[in-house]
């Protein structure tokens, strides 16, 4: 079965984003993880004005292990704050990263963020940080200050072995308590 046109680009793109990811990494560097997203923010409302809250999982895949337990295989993870408002501004309160044992990774969102309408953020994980192994993951904890349409919220994970390249979807699921 040929290989879609948009699926290629799509592999093509985030395989060039995990390289230039890897280039800042390597030089020791720790860029604001939202600064390419400025033209997607406004100023958030205050903290007392968001009245609607939601805490997202999100699974993140940054390494896989294959042929019985005998090969990794690391990826790089994007994950992706989509606002499908196309009125009010997503509020977006923390963004962490947890390893397979539920550790704290990192935080990425130092205070909140406010998505504008249609806006989107990312989160960009470069293949070569592998501290969340296998079983990582994202809590993304949103907000609103009036009902608002869910986010979409996942990660995409963008990965090569020999010549072939690759990418697959993992979307969030909100957080709640059944029977409540």
């Amino acid at each position: 079965m040929p290989f879609p046109r948009h699926a290629a680009i799509f592999v093509l793109a985030g395989l060039a984003l995990c390289s230039a990811a890897s280039g800042v990494a390597a030089q020791g560097a720790k860029p604001d993880p939202l600064s390419r997203f400025q033209s997607s923010l406004v100023t958030p409302p205050a903290p007392a004005q968001i009245t609607l809250r939601q805490s997202v999982y999100v699974p993140a895949y940054s390494s896989l292990v294959g042929s019985g337990g005998q090969a990794r295989l690391d990826l790089a993870v994007t994950l992706s704050v989509r606002n499908t408002s196309a009125t009010l501004p997503l509020v977006i309160e923390h963004i962490d990263y947890y390893d397979t044992a539920g550790n704290l990774v990192q935080h990425y969102v130092p205070g909140a963020v406010a998505v504008r309408p249609f806006g989107t953020i990312e989160i960009l994980i470069p293949p070569d940080d592998i501290r969340g192994g296998t079983g990582a993951n994202f809590i993304v904890d949103w907000g609103a200050t009036q009902p608002i349409s869910e986010p979409v919220i996942e990660a995409v994970m963008v990965g090569s072995s020999g010549n072939r390249g690759f990418a697959f979807i993992s979307p969030g699921r909100p957080i709640h308590v059944p029977g409540k």
